[in-house]
């Protein structure tokens, strides 16, 4: 009899951040100025048939929204239960045991999570160090060194979480080269590619004709839809089939779809100026953080994280221990939610702050002056 859970899987935790609810969360990188004004009266005018019948079984409706929106083949779009859905259906497609997901860490969490749900080999690609450990201050390696283990997939975060780092346009479509048509997958998840500053830089509609890529992207984010969890991928069509096979029926439900397509087809602006005042609240935030000798890494998302260990000798102290947990607690008591992220290779330990409108910025920052001495 085969044993149950598999050896590989029994290790494996419950997803279990902390969710008690505080005054000001800025720990889970989703909109906070609010949700899509257009998906929230889509949602309050809904008829009630929508919660008696099934949904569409692949969310046609939305599909349609973002072809028209994206100017994307219909045949290159596939929908999910937010991004992580797409994600896992992507790896159980390509999940023959023991097969390899290369990834960059530090990187999203659940990567190497959703390798081993699925019965593949995590293999972290660490970047060169120089000198000292590896780091994500460090060049990138070479494309070809994430091919050398002859992977089945290949994972990418632009902008990356938690760092921020949004790697060079030129660097990805030299790995897209080195992959060719016969390679490993890349799934390149572009969840805050939205807040990325000056021109649009993603890689939607390379995806679409591309052999290899597939993209990934998320209303949970931008347009405020967390809570309904709503993703889409773009790649050829033959990936595509094989991502919605895996996927399964009925996984975008009725309310979720109408507010997403209510906030996809919206032309007011309103993305666009929740992504500004995003990118200025960072950048000030950026510059608050600097003028007390916490520098934190550039980024391009929604988001900064800062490494505690002090930058330069005129650095404040913290009143507590400089540890990941330790200043989110003491940051937990004063009202304020943020994410840690220990023990970061080339980092050691650091917090991720989710960036708001100004008066929660504004919390953040005099919670985390009373820990400043």
């Amino acid at each position: 009899m085969s044993p149950f859970p598999r050896p590989d899987y029994q290790p494996l935790e419950p997803y279990a951040p902390d969710r008690r609810p505080i005054p000001v969360d800025l720990s889970d990188n989703t909109n906070r100025w609010g949700t899509h004004p257009k998906a929230l009266e889509s949602v309050r005018r809904a008829d009630p048939e929508d919660l008696l019948r099934y949904p569409p079984v692949y969310a046609d409706r939305l599909k349609d929204a973002i072809v028209r929106h994206f100017d994307i083949p219909p045949e290159s779009v596939s929908t999910g239960c937010g991004s992580d859905d797409l994600l896992d259906s992507t790896f159980r497609a390509a999940g023959v045991g023991g097969e390899g997901v290369v990834y960059m860490p530090p990187t999203f969490s659940m990567i190497e999570i959703f390798a081993r749900m699925n019965g593949m080999s995590p293999l972290p690609v660490n970047r060169p160090g120089d000198p000292g450990p590896p780091s994500p201050f460090g060049p990138l390696p070479d494309p070809e060194r994430l091919l050398e283990r002859d992977p089945a997939l290949i994972y990418l975060c632009r902008p990356n979480n938690p760092t921020g780092e949004v790697h060079p346009r030129a660097w990805v479509e030299e790995l897209l080269a080195a992959v060719g048509s016969g390679g490993p997958i890349v799934l390149l998840d572009e969840a805050y590619a939205d807040f990325m500053a000056g021109p649009v830089d993603d890689f939607l509609r390379e995806a679409a004709t591309s052999h290899r890529l597939l993209v990934l992207r998320t209303l949970s984010k931008a347009y405020g839809l967390a809570g309904l969890r709503v993703g889409f991928a773009v790649g050829a069509p033959q990936i595509i089939r094989e991502v919605e096979k895996s996927r399964g029926p009925y996984k975008v439900n009725r309310l979720a779809e109408t507010a997403a397509v209510a906030a996809i087809a919206d032309d007011s602006g309103w993305i666009r100026d929740i992504c500004n005042e995003t990118r200025v609240q960072r950048d000030r935030l950026v510059g608050e953080l600097d003028g007390r000798g916490l520098p934190c890494l550039p980024s391009g998302g929604n988001f900064v994280l800062i490494p505690l260990a002090p930058h330069t000798p005129s650095a404040p102290s913290l009143t507590v221990p400089p540890a990941a947990d330790t200043v989110t607690a003491a940051l937990r008591d004063r009202g304020v939610g943020v994410r840690p992220f220990p023990a970061l290779p080339g980092l050691g330990d650091a917090i991720r702050v989710s960036i708001g409108p100004a008066h929660e910025m504004n919390a953040f920052l005099n919670a985390l002056d009373e820990l400043l001495i």
